[in-house]
């Protein structure tokens, strides 16, 4: 394919990733409520940052972005990531304090399936378009969506333990405990990213 065919995926890959995030987001959030689980309630908020990024890649590849502009808001992004994990892992240590759990995973378990299915072809998609565009951005992008799969193996795996055995009341906030571990490193490598003076824009994940 051409540059601008790879360019056409790349921005498709793009908006698939936000449409599909401010869904996750949606459902995983509102179950998580319903059912006090800190791990899934914090794994859709985390969603919501992903479209944040998201849209930031998105301005880089529209051409309408200016690189101080761009270093800002990575930045920001990046303490919004720092932000939430502090909040999640707060919660988590008074779920811990209270010895209380979520009725029920299984909500949890279909979300994580659903995402680790559906974000490994995203990530191995944007990969290849970042090789074919040598982007930057595009790879840095890739990489949030790596973090992404990460979160959703947590999720599962916190999930599945839960729902073999209820008697593991803590798994719900230890899981909650290992994503806000994830999300803080996430939003790190943005921060550092953007202090960086080789920064080229996008979300910095990963770096």
């Amino acid at each position: 394919m051409s540059p601008a065919d790879w360019r056409r995926r790349a921005l498709w890959l793009c908006g698939l990733t936000i449409a599909y995030n401010v869904l996750e987001g949606l459902v995983a959030m509102a179950f998580g409520w319903a059912d006090d689980s800190v791990a899934l309630f914090g794994f859709g908020a985390d969603s919501f940052i992903e479209v944040a990024s998201a849209l930031l890649v998105l301005w880089k590849l529209l051409d309408h972005a200016d690189l101080t502009r761009e270093r800002k808001a990575t930045s920001r992004i990046g303490w919004l990531f720092l932000a939430l994990a502090a909040g999640i892992a707060g919660g988590a240590v008074l779920q811990l304090t209270a010895r209380t759990h979520p009725p029920t995973t299984v909500p949890g378990l279909v979300i994580a399936l659903l995402s680790l299915s559906f974000m490994v072809f995203l990530w191995r998609a944007k990969l290849r378009a970042a090789q074919a565009l040598d982007s930057a951005t595009l790879a840095a992008d890739a990489a949030c969506s790596l973090a992404c799969i990460q979160l959703s193996g947590v999720l599962l795996a916190g999930s599945l333990l839960f729902l073999l055995s209820p008697a593991l009341w803590w798994v719900d906030a230890v899981s909650a405990l290992a994503l806000a571990a994830l999300i803080g490193r996430e939003g790190l490598g943005m921060v550092r990213a953007a202090r960086s003076a080789a920064f080229t824009g996008g979300c910095g994940c990963g770096h």
